[in-house]
């Protein structure tokens, strides 16, 4: 072998070795991209659960309001029979009708109330759940980028920080999971 074949197969052999290690460097880049796309997903479902959770919530204190207005003209009646010179006999009957309507319908009011309140609750943790999925995913897209930087300098240190903020992604978005 003569020197310059020696030094172009030395050439080769680098060029072999940058070759494998650039192919492990794009596979951990294409995890990090499908990551990412999990990630995502599961934050678009916190926040559509958020948001239905929201619409229950309402619908709950509407159903609520119009429990409490139906109850309070209610009492307006009661009053207003009661202010009668002398009730008849049927007076006195819907009056107990509408008093057995109004102790109904304060046991529907304490229920009604704290379902909402429950719903309310579900869409605070539903946010907080998205909140951590959305830094989580924020973070592997960084971490993409940082990495494929690598691709184009050659320099190893964007490919490990890129790594570290993959792997803070990566428990930002499973932190999400714990929130109860």
């Amino acid at each position: 072998m003569e020197p310059t074949e020696i030094q172009e197969f030395s050439k080769q052999m680098k060029e072999a070795g940058e070759g494998e290690s650039l192919t492990s460097i794009s596979l951990a880049i294409s995890i990090l991209a499908v990551l990412v796309a999990l990630v995502t997903v599961l934050g678009h479902r916190s926040h559509t659960e958020a948001v239905l959770m929201q619409s229950r919530a309402g619908d709950q204190w509407s159903e609520y309001q119009a429990k409490k207005i139906r109850q309070d003209n209610l009492m307006v009646v009661i009053d207003t029979l009661n202010l009668q010179p002398a009730p008849s006999s049927a007076t006195q009957a819907k009056l107990v009708e509408y008093k057995a309507h109004i102790a109904k319908w304060n046991n529907d009011l304490a229920e009604g109330q704290q379902k909402a309140r429950e719903f309310e609750h579900e869409v605070t943790l539903a946010e907080a759940r998205a909140e951590r999925f959305d830094l989580g995913e924020a973070m592997l897209q960084i971490a993409v980028v940082l990495s494929s930087i690598t691709l184009l300098t050659r320099k190893r240190g964007y490919f490990f920080f890129g790594l570290s903020l993959g792997a803070v992604g990566l428990l930002a978005a499973a932190s999400a999971l714990l929130v109860h």
